[in-house]
């Protein structure tokens, strides 16, 4: 038997030492995008979006 069968994993207090205040996420720099736009043109191009590329889908 493997010895990760055995052993129990806590990742409790990994998730707490992270997020002291409850957020996963950092802080919103209030910008807006049309996701759906951006996701296809991800799939089309194949690779991440450039931050010239993204303000084309920023919500003014």
């Amino acid at each position: 038997m493997l010895t990760m069968d055995r052993k129990q994993v806590d990742f409790t207090h990994d998730i707490s030492y992270y997020a002291k205040d409850s957020r996963l996420t950092g802080e919103p720099d209030g910008k807006r995008y049309k996701w759906r736009e951006m996701i296809q043109r991800f799939r089309q191009l194949g690779r991440p979006l450039t931050d010239e590329e993204a303000e084309e889908f920023r919500i003014k």
